[in-house]
């Protein structure tokens, strides 16, 4: 222990500590007595405490990539964007790594949109192989939401760069996929598979709403993403609907 140091140096050395070099310092700090380094050891021990208890929480999601450890490829599906009045419905599909140790993957409503975006980078960076479909507003219209789901999530599957072995899916089985499926009911919130697919699709989606709210401002895609908002349905009876509006979402606002 360095006990010259000064406090101010120690919350330095501490706030660029990386998570991993955290016994390290609380190792290295633990017998100064002096009060401010006492309580920036206080706190490094329970950000490694709540380190800890989200690795525990990450194995727990890992529970039917174990079960189907055996396949060499899992892939997870999820979409994003079935609600809104406007705008796509995306998919994701997702296979990682065996070993994947990426922490903070959940359900990506449960996740902050900075979260999001950062964990975005990390499974493009460090996934098997990524996929993402999308089917337009139109052509929502044409076969109904279900059923564009279910076609943005196949043509997810096949933007994959490899064939995965099993699918688990949030909730559904998609149709014409021979590949062996799993639906798991609020599977984004118990498969790490899933929870990575779903933060891929709902970032893809949220990042496309932003570009048109670039061209359409006067609706506000930025912020509501196309959903149900109050200045969105405003805006809607004010301008009537927008190219990518879902013509048989927004009967009960404007006419169509």
């Amino acid at each position: 222990m360095d006990g010259q140091k000064k406090i101010g140096e120690i919350k330095e050395e501490f706030q660029a500590a990386e998570k991993n070099k955290l016994p390290s310092f609380i190792e290295k700090y633990k017998d100064d007595d002096r009060t401010g380094v006492k309580n920036l050891v206080e706190k490094a021990v329970k950000q490694l405490l709540k380190l800890e208890e989200e690795k525990k929480r990450i194995e727990r999601l890992k529970v039917y990539e174990k079960k189907y450890e055996d396949r060499n490829y899992i892939c997870g599906i999820d979409e994003a964007g079935r609600g809104p009045l406007a705008g796509p419905v995306v998919a994701g599909a997702v296979i990682l790594p065996k070993d994947c140790g990426i922490l903070y993957i959940n359900d990506s409503k449960k996740l902050t949109p900075a979260k999001r975006e950062e964990l975005y980078d990390v499974i493009m960076e460090q996934a098997v192989a990524v996929g993402v479909g999308m089917a337009s507003p139109a052509r929502i219209d044409e076969i109904n939401i279900l059923q564009a789901t279910y076609e943005a999530m196949q043509k997810a599957i096949q933007n994959l760069s490899v064939i995965p072995d099993i699918l688990l899916n949030d909730a559904v089985t998609i149709p014409r996929i021979e590949i062996e499926q799993v639906p798991i009911i609020k599977g984004d919130e118990k498969s790490i598979s899933i929870g990575a697919a779903s933060i891929i699709a709902k970032v893809t989606r949220d990042r496309l709403m932003a570009d048109y709210d670039k061209v359409m401002p006067e609706y506000h895609f930025a912020s509501n993403k196309g959903y149900g908002s109050r200045e969105h349905i405003e805006a809607l009876k004010k301008y009537g609907p927008s190219p990518i509006h879902r013509k048989t979402f927004i009967g009960h606002f404007v006419a169509v």
